[in-house]
């Protein structure tokens, strides 16, 4: 096995063709480059200098040996820039989860700001349910999530970001919309188009039905918001979305938000990653966006 203590020491030594030169390179002494030399033509059992008085010249093997040495270092240049490269986010990759919602309505803002300050840092967006994503940190999939927190969750670690609004919307037609709002319990027997199990408004629109003692009467669930609100906008059901999802809708008509009166719908959402995580320098820096983000709110 080739000591590369020695090896680097060769290689300084049969590029300046003096030990004592070689030595004052490394911040050594010149018996130590002697040894060093000697040690390793002792390894590879062949001599790696011919010398005649001062004279000094590579043997065959010696200038093979440089050659592939000089490989070899310029490896380790490379492999030390590509290094300083990912500490100094010059390059990387950036892994995140969050939820369908944040992925179109926080998301885009928020990437751009990080890609001001570090444009050549490669990032890949993973959408899925909070409870999903949750699960992607543990898988080593992603090291950021942005996400409600369906459950506590072993080996990772929770962070209040921003608490999220949910609003019941409702086809601009429904009975509803012909009132100052409702008691949540008029909901009882209304069909609902619920998101998926494992998202944030899930967890709460069904914890509000139990507490009351009431079961939802539930069309269907799915994560395809855009298809929630074409349900909705049919006169099919009601539904519950978070307000950053509908903006656009209530402005434009489509849909009808309904004010529940003797609820205040909404749920913690949170910046996730594994207990103790040793983030990556790109993580920490989008993690610091997000700490910003989160005291402006």
């Amino acid at each position: 096995m080739v000591n590369f203590n020695q090896l680097r020491v060769f290689y300084e030594a049969a590029r300046c063709l003096n030990f004592s030169q070689a030595a004052r390179h490394l911040c050594v002494t010149q018996p130590a480059v002697t040894a060093q030399i000697r040690a390793l033509e002792e390894a590879f059992e062949i001599k790696l200098f011919n010398k005649r008085g001062r004279r000094m010249a590579l043997s065959e093997a010696g200038a093979v040996l440089l050659q592939h040495a000089h490989e070899v270092f310029e490896i380790e240049k490379r492999v030390e820039q590509a290094v300083g490269e990912l500490r100094e986010l010059k390059r990387g990759l950036l892994k995140i989860g969050t939820t369908k919602t944040y992925a179109r309505y926080l998301m885009p803002t928020i990437i751009s700001r990080f890609r001001e300050s570090h444009p050549d840092i490669k990032i890949i967006l993973d959408e899925g349910s909070s409870a999903e994503v949750s699960r992607s940190l543990l898988d080593l999939r992603n090291e950021l999530a942005v996400i409600a927190m369906p459950e506590a969750m072993k080996g990772v670690d929770f962070f209040p970001f921003r608490r999220e609004e949910v609003v019941l919307i409702t086809s601009p037609r429904h009975p509803f919309t012909r009132t100052n709002g409702i008691p949540f319990s008029d909901l009882s027997g209304q069909l609902i188009v619920m998101k998926e199990v494992g998202s944030g408004t899930h967890a709460l629109i069904k914890s509000v039905f139990e507490g009351l003692g009431l079961m939802p009467h539930i069309l269907l669930e799915t994560s395809n918001q855009e298809f929630i609100k074409e349900m909705v906008e049919r006169g099919e059901g009601v539904a519950f979305l978070v307000r950053a999802a509908i903006q656009e809708d209530l402005a434009t008509g489509r849909l009808a938000a309904v004010p529940i009166l003797d609820r205040q719908l909404s749920f913690q959402v949170h910046i996730a990653h594994l207990t103790g995580a040793d983030l990556s320098p790109a993580a920490r820096a989008f993690l610091a966006i997000l700490e910003a983000e989160r005291d402006r709110v």
